[in-house]
């Protein structure tokens, strides 16, 4: 039988050693601090089969998150699949500026286009339990996993509706639209590199420069705003200016970006005047 540091050993050798231990932790149904005061322990067969599996998976490229089926994400662990794409946490940039223009105690109306897993729709509310929150997304697959997540958290202010971006609320209003769409170019060589050969293309890629998503929603959310609601779309870091010029074109006010933890343009946000 094997042990478990020679175990991780070996792994941290061939995928990067956080991963090594994630999925090690995982198959033993054990907390990677777990393993640090267990080293000397040995392996069950079945547990270091269930690794050797996912270690060669991971070799050949799989993304962690889809292996263990799971994710971390503002306060909760979310399932995912490949239906969806893998949380990460610039999003929690978007989550903070919508949380800071929802009031705490006021019904508001919140829409999250695309919302993959939920992540974006879920963190909204729960934090503001007063809101009714809106998820759409076109995949059925995607929204399957994010209903799932809302069972397991127990958000019960949180609705799904499938189709594709504005299409899936004719006649709704809301007080926040929030979205982060697509917004990699079709040809950028990034989307055969790494993790994202793995996620869905189409919560990715947009067009030749990223953007038909992004000019979609701009054009088409500000007839669902409320007069003074928010539009909030995260975005590409080099996209800032590009954006602000979209919101301001849809007539939105107020529009600027928002920079991520690591001082990079990654959200864009506009008003609609009243």
């Amino acid at each position: 039988m094997a042990r478990i540091d020679a175990t991780l050993r070996d792994a941290r050798q061939r995928i990067d050693s956080a991963d090594a231990e994630v999925l090690l932790a995982h198959a033993l149904g054990r907390s990677r601090a777990w393993l640090y005061a267990h080293a000397d322990d040995e392996l069950d067969d079945d547990a270091l089969q269930r690794f050797r599996g996912w270690l060669a998976r991971r070799q050949a490229g799989e993304p962690v998150a889809y292996l263990i089926g799971h994710r971390g994400f503002w306060r909760f662990d979310l399932k995912v699949s490949p239906a969806t794409l893998i949380p990460r946490a610039d999003t929690e940039c978007l989550v903070e500026l919508a949380l800071a223009r929802l009031s705490t105690d006021t019904p508001t109306r919140v829409l999250d286009l695309g919302t993959g897993s939920g992540a974006i729709a879920l963190s909204i509310a729960t934090e503001r339990p007063a809101a009714r929150v809106l998820a759409t997304d076109a995949s059925g697959d995607a929204l399957s996993v994010a209903r799932a997540n809302a069972k397991a958290l127990g958000v019960a202010n949180v609705a799904f509706r499938q189709g594709d971006w504005l299409c899936a609320v004719a006649g709704g209003r809301f007080d926040l639209i929030a979205s982060n769409p697509p917004y990699i170019a079709d040809g950028d060589a990034h989307l055969v590199q790494g993790d994202l050969r793995h996620e869905p293309r189409s919560a990715l890629a947009s067009g030749v420069d990223g953007l038909d998503a992004i000019r979609t929603i701009s054009r088409d959310a500000p007839a669902f705003l409320e007069p003074g609601g928010w539009l909030l779309i995260e975005h590409g870091w080099e996209q800032g200016e590009a954006v602000r010029s979209l919101l301001t074109g849809a007539g939105l006010v107020d529009v600027h970006t928002a920079q991520d933890l690591e001082q990079r343009d990654r959200v864009t946000l506009g008003r609609r005047p009243g």
